[in-house]
């Protein structure tokens, strides 16, 4: 299972890199393998001022449909096109090219409600 140590998480299973006042924010390597095959990802809400935990998504895997949450709120500037094409970059490359949507962050507190990598490791082992 692949965790990386610089990255931020939550509880929903999606992670989280700071670059500043932008988060990028896409769903776990644990994420993607419980889910199988993602064969649809879909954002409508690009260009929106959204809360916390609102649902911002959906990923669509052949078995199942997850809505995503936003992990700290703020407006949602860019939306990863590729994924129109190659959902399955989500499966393939969880973390570089299956990334899903940034953020620009309206309230940088939230941060610290984020889990770090050895938080989320105990998350998925319990």
């Amino acid at each position: 299972m692949n965790i990386p140590n610089e990255l931020k998480y939550t509880k929903d299973h999606e992670w989280v890199k700071i670059d500043g006042d932008v988060a990028t924010v896409g769903i776990t390597d644990f994420a993607q393998s419980e889910l199988g095959d993602i064969v649809y990802v879909e954002v409508e809400t690009e260009g929106e001022e959204l809360a916390k935990d609102e649902v911002f998504g959906s990923v669509e895997a052949v078995k199942t449909v997850s809505d995503l949450f936003l992990p700290l709120s703020g407006e949602i500037i860019e939306f990863n096109e590729g994924l129109e094409d190659e959902p399955e970059n989500v499966n393939t490359d969880p973390y570089t090219e299956g990334w899903i949507i940034k953020i620009k962050i309206s309230n940088q507190e939230e941060i610290e409600d984020l889990l770090d990598a050895e938080a989320y490791k105990e998350l998925i082992a319990s």
